[in-house]
């Protein structure tokens, strides 16, 4: 059995999250204390006192999401809505909530644009089973949670065990995402540009309306070379109150279809996405779906990487490397 700070959740450490904590020494200095404040249908975290983001679960929310995310000067990266609507900012895309993980075409059913409004008899829900543990730490903190994917019929597809590592030293805040999908029945993730690792950036980073530029890790950069592409990670960098900051996605090798594909448009959703290689090329004659059969699982790994500065200055690139080993 998992729990807390077991042999397999210290293996999951060794294994990917492990080297993103020693290495990069000169992005880090003294590990940061991590706290969480829980609530029934919220949990709060703190890194070195200050407030970092809340993953929010409750029966009203249709899919778990964190919001907002902070940078470690305090700098909001995400967007407010839909879920706060006292500032001026964009409305579209209601489903795009801070940060979640979903997908488009489970079985037909729709995880992905499933706000109360846009309920049309093909979404599902992801609904909390089981908060499994939470715990304070000196250097990372944890939160171990899971869901059941559930089609319109109240069925369960699927089983998602997700462990999340919260750390921040120095300028640095990172999230590692570590996530099982079990299927309860036979599932196909079908091949859609909806999903799946995703966050919705606030307008002023955005490349459309705001500062922010995409980059990858082939040093490309835009909308244009970056949607619909495969790399290992992108940075998504731009400037607020005049002080720069950024925010990558890491792809961990052991991944699915690695490199991943990006959903990430230049109006601020930024989006690694495994199952959308027919959607991406526009060939009709390839096929990104996934099939599991009862019984089967499929994990994903990916890291959450906020640092001051752009790109080059953050050295992106050699985050990703200590923490992928690639």
């Amino acid at each position: 059995m998992r729990r807390g700070f077991s042999c397999d959740l210290l293996d999951n450490v060794r294994r990917g999250i492990l080297p993103m904590l020693i290495g990069c020494a000169g992005l880090m200095t003294a590990p940061a204390q991590v706290h969480f404040n829980r609530q029934p249908d919220s949990i709060a975290v703190e890194i070195s006192g200050r407030p970092f983001t809340t993953f929010y679960f409750g029966p009203s929310t249709p899919k778990p999401y964190l919001h907002p995310l902070l940078s470690a000067s305090g700098q909001r990266l995400t967007r407010l809505y839909p879920m706060e609507t006292t500032e001026p900012g964009s409305r579209d895309h209601p489903h795009q909530r801070g940060l979640w993980i979903t997908h488009g075409d489970v079985n037909g059913v729709d995880f992905w644009a499933n706000e109360t409004e846009q309920r049309q008899g093909k979404q599902g829900l992801i609904v909390l089973r089981e908060i499994r543990d939470v715990q304070d730490g000196p250097e990372k903190g944890v939160i171990w949670a899971v869901f059941e994917w559930r089609d319109p019929a109240g069925q369960v597809l699927l089983i998602e065990d997700r462990t999340m590592f919260f750390s921040g030293d120095g300028p640095v805040r990172t999230i590692d995402f570590d996530v099982t999908l079990h299927a309860v029945t036979q599932v196909v993730f079908g091949d859609t540009k909806e999903g799946f690792f995703a966050l919705r950036l606030r307008d002023e980073l955005s490349e459309l309306t705001g500062t922010g530029k995409m980059t990858n890790a082939a040093g490309q950069t835009g909308m244009a070379l970056i949607w619909g592409h495969r790399s290992p990670w992108v940075d998504y960098s731009g400037t607020l109150d005049g002080r720069a900051v950024g925010i990558a996605i890491f792809d961990h090798p052991a991944n699915s279809t690695y490199p991943t594909w990006w959903h990430a448009r230049d109006y601020g959703l930024f989006a690694a996405n495994p199952f959308g290689e027919r959607d991406f090329t526009g060939d009709k004659t390839k096929d990104g779906s996934l099939t599991l059969a009862p019984g089967q699982s499929v994990r994903f790994r990916y890291q959450l990487f906020i640092h001051p500065g752009n790109t080059a200055q953050a050295n992106v690139a050699a985050a990703y490397h200590a923490w992928s080993g690639e």
